[in-house]
């Protein structure tokens, strides 16, 4: 009987132990799109001024631009049998990768958080209790998922996938049953930049799947189609959070402060009562599970990567895998807690934060696992300080930086807005320059790097590597 709690963490999946089809991919990126979060995030671009036709369309353009990127990542894992953040170290170094891994960890910890507030509610309303018992169960419920590991997070997902797929469909007849659809899409007005939050709302959802979405693709056989790990990760994840973002927007113009005042609340009242309102609630707390879950495992391989990159150390206890997981609960749990009672005004500001540290991330990724090394590393020297990618790449830490500051000029937030974005008329496009940017400028260096040849004290380019037996 196959191995129910896994036992790998960071080390290379051998190709005995690969299996499934890249169409697992869909079903689990659908059921963690299908959840109550993206809802919020789609109502967003109501909430701060957009209209309905051109939040959608919005939503829509930054879903499948962010999806792309993500799906890139997905492709990644059949290939190198590596969890997604592991792989940084072919080009930050093998300490140097600690320095978008700490910041990675935060995004867990912030997700999870805003996932519990969410999804306490919900149980809060299954159990009757309250909010704060509701995200304490909720957490806990989690870190067992998340410590059974890689099959119990698949089949999770393809539940979540079915289950939230049909109360969805429902709650949208429910939803178009009362709104005015045709007042709705004649009120359409073009504001570019109402339409480029909205962008950046979804954009930045899909590209904070990006740091650990091979991880949920590396047991997959080595044989497996890139393209066809491509298609279907991006076709589940913009499929379920397009759904789940255009009701957000729906019942963000339909509803407005019903909807502000109890976000799970007017979401299980639209499917009912009775029984019929546990339902949804438990529907709410199965969507948030499946992403949660997702967010805990991703933060438990994170933490696990950055102390390895010092220590060695490459395979962990049962106990010592608990421990990293129990960590991120406790974290999240306990900024949930604090941040439950503004969570709508504060959400807007932390995806938009992510979107700027995880842009260069991603581009830096991408352009050197496609362009420079052409799919092909290293696997044993990933875990050498001493090898061929070194300790700190000090090159890519400085292209990192740069696509940092580089967005600076054009980020709108409520803590700090660029002075370029006045003259662009409000609108925030550092997403964008913050993957043009770091994309190119890595290329140059890493190409230059390759002309060069390697360097001794760090070990030869990425793009010299072989792929080495796992």
């Amino acid at each position: 009987m196959a191995q129910l709690v896994e036992l790998r963490s960071i080390d290379v999946v051998p190709d005995e132990e690969r299996h499934g089809t890249a169409f697992s991919q869909f079903t689990l990126w659908l059921g963690a799109n299908l959840q109550i979060t993206a809802v919020v995030t789609g109502a967003l671009a109501v909430v701060f001024g957009g209209d309905v036709v051109w939040s959608v369309v919005g939503l829509l353009l930054g879903n499948l631009l962010g999806g792309a990127v993500m799906a890139l990542h997905s492709a990644q894992g059949p290939k190198l049998g590596l969890p997604q953040m592991i792989q940084s170290r072919a080009q930050f170094g093998v300490r140097g990768a600690v320095v978008p891994l700490l910041l990675v960890i935060v995004m867990y910890v912030g997700f999870f958080a805003s996932g519990s507030v969410l999804a306490g509610q919900a149980v809060g309303e299954l159990t009757h209790t309250d909010d704060t018992t509701g995200i304490v169960v909720f957490a806990a419920v989690t870190a067992v998922m998340a410590t059974a590991g890689y099959r119990v997070i698949h089949t999770l997902g393809r539940v979540a996938s079915v289950v939230c797929a049909l109360a969805f469909v429902y709650l949208a007849v429910r939803l178009l049953d009362r709104a005015d659809t045709a007042a709705l899409l004649h009120d359409a007005h073009f504001s570019l930049p109402m339409f480029l939050l909205a962008m950046s709302l979804s954009a930045s959802w899909q590209l904070a799947f990006g740091p650990y979405v091979a991880d949920y693709s590396r047991y997959l056989p080595r044989t497996t189609s890139t393209k066809a790990t491509f298609w279907w990760t991006l076709s589940g994840s913009v499929l379920g959070s397009q759904w789940s973002m255009t009701f957000g927007v729906l019942v963000a113009a339909t509803a407005g402060e019903t909807f502000l005042d109890s976000q799970v609340g007017y979401v299980v009242a639209l499917g009912g009562t009775g029984l019929a309102a546990s339902f949804f609630s438990f529907v709410i707390a199965l969507g948030k599970l499946t992403v949660n879950v997702l967010n805990t495992y991703g933060g438990f391989m994170s933490m696990v990567t950055s102390v390895s990159g010092f220590r060695g150390q490459r395979r962990l206890s049962r106990a010592g895998r608990a421990a990293y997981i129990g960590l991120v609960m406790v974290a999240g749990t306990a900024v949930a807690l604090l941040g439950k009672d503004s969570f709508l005004s504060s959400f807007k500001d932390f995806l938009l934060f992510l979107l700027t540290f995880f842009t260069p991330w991603s581009a830096i990724n991408l352009v050197d696992y496609y362009l420079i090394s052409r799919e092909r590393y290293d696997l044993a020297a990933l875990a050498d300080p001493h090898g061929r990618y070194g300790a700190w790449r000090w090159d890519a830490l400085a292209v990192y930086a740069a696509g940092l500051l580089a967005q600076l000029p054009f980020l709108a937030t409520s803590f700090y807005t660029g002075p370029l974005v006045d003259p662009l008329g409000g609108a925030d496009i550092s997403w964008i320059v913050g993957l043009a940017v770091p994309a190119l400028l890595y290329w140059l260096v890493a190409r230059r790097n390759t002309v060069a040849g390697p360097n001794p004290e760090r070990g030869a380019s990425p793009s010299a590597v072989e792929t080495a037996a796992p």
